[in-house]
């Protein structure tokens, strides 16, 4: 199909197809969305779980996660999404039904829109904005916003998104998602006050290393501010002379543990990858070379015996076993790191085994839902 052999007898069926196939693409989005909303509406008919610390909402988010392939967050707000062009904006939902707005408009729509509580208003906004949207799919995220945002300000003011206080919406990002080469972006918002003591500190540590040191001030900042996170006021200088006053143990490295997993005799050594648990990216060798001459603590991870231990608790070294294999909670495209999971039986102690193999890492949600909610099970 992709090799050109598609037998278009024009370059005008070739266009034809194109937006046929877009339409139809939005038409398969709609029907999945709507689905969804059944789906949750099914499973969010009563309030008997409401109080839960994992309620019908998260069972049915579940469910979704795991038929989309999608991670549990994104699968609620797939709900989300659904139930408002089900409940809150029936033209908008009707112009995706046909094919006319995509996935992306609608979703901009639905977030843009969900501060307005007054049902006569909403169905104002929904009249005007399916008038205006079909227009909308070539614009930029920004004007997309702005553009809903119009019609959203002229009949609800007050459910702009923007009128909220600046200072509720402040947050801070570590993108570990996206980090590249061992480095990661860092973003965010703070109170003017915290920024100016924050801006503060790091000039004072910058200062604190001498004049050999090689690294750029910029490249300073950004191993103060580490230091911060690792609990340190200081920051060691890596200028390598003897007689450095400021050359003391790197706190950053103090706080890393790495952990080798390898074969006891391996016959062909491999390149040194480190990998940051709950798939937060890989540290390239030369940094982990770094890491360890700085002070970071080397331990060797060994695969547990075949006996299983007596306890339900698994021993220290079971546990760090166990969540350096996993990685990532075990549930369907659940991210959360392993060591914020709880450690679970797969078959229920003590009938079964307190051994790896019967061991998983499971997140607090997904946790709760296997064990209070019927119908999982681990296959």
């Amino acid at each position: 199909m992709f090799d050109g052999g598609l037998g278009f007898s024009s370059d005008a069926a070739v266009v034809a197809v194109i937006g046929d196939s877009a339409r139809a693409e939005n038409q398969d989005a709609a029907r999945r969305v709507a689905a969804i909303g059944e789906l949750a509406a099914r499973r969010c008919a009563d309030d008997e779980h409401a109080h839960w610390a994992c309620d019908e909402w998260d069972a049915a988010a579940a469910e979704v996660s795991a038929i989309l392939g999608v991670t549990h967050g994104r699968a609620s707000s797939e709900m989300h999404l659904a139930l408002s062009l089900r409940h809150r904006l029936h033209k908008v939902a009707a112009l995706f039904s046909q094919g006319t707005l995509g996935y992306r408009v609608c979703e901009a729509i639905v977030d843009r829109t969900d501060l307005i509580r007054d049902r006569a208003t909403l169905a104002l906004v929904d009249r005007a904005i399916a008038d205006d949207a079909v227009t909308w799919g070539p614009l930029s995220t920004m004007k997309l916003q702005r553009a809903i945002d119009f019609w959203v300000d002229r009949y609800d003011p007050g459910a702009v998104r923007r009128t909220r206080s600046r200072t509720q919406g402040r947050d801070v990002v570590v993108d570990l998602r996206n980090a590249q080469h061992g480095v990661v972006e860092i973003r965010g918002t703070l109170l003017v006050t915290d920024a100016t003591v924050m801006d503060r500190r790091l000039a004072e540590m910058v200062r604190g290393v001498c004049e050999g040191d090689p690294r750029s001030v910029g490249e300073l900042r950004s191993d103060a501010l580490g230091a911060i996170g690792a609990g340190s006021d200081r920051l060691a200088c890596t200028c390598g002379g003897p007689d450095c006053p400021a050359a003391e143990p790197d706190s950053r490295a103090a706080n890393v543990v790495v952990h080798v997993v390898a074969e006891a005799e391996p016959s062909s050594p491999r390149p040194a990858t480190g990998i940051i648990t709950g798939n937060r990216g890989i540290v390239p060798a030369p940094v982990l070379a770094e890491l360890i001459e700085s002070g970071a603590k080397v331990r060797e991870l060994r695969r547990p015996g075949d006996e299983p231990e007596p306890g339900y608790r698994p021993s220290t070294a079971l546990d760090e076993f166990v969540r350096m294999r996993d990685m990532t909670c075990r549930f369907p495209n659940c991210d959360k790191p392993a060591e914020y999971c709880d450690i679970d039986h797969t078959i229920p102690w003590p009938w079964g085994p307190t051994h790896a193999s019967n061991l998983a890492c499971v997140c607090r949600k997904h946790h709760l839902l296997k064990t209070f909610w019927a119908g999982w099970r681990d296959r």
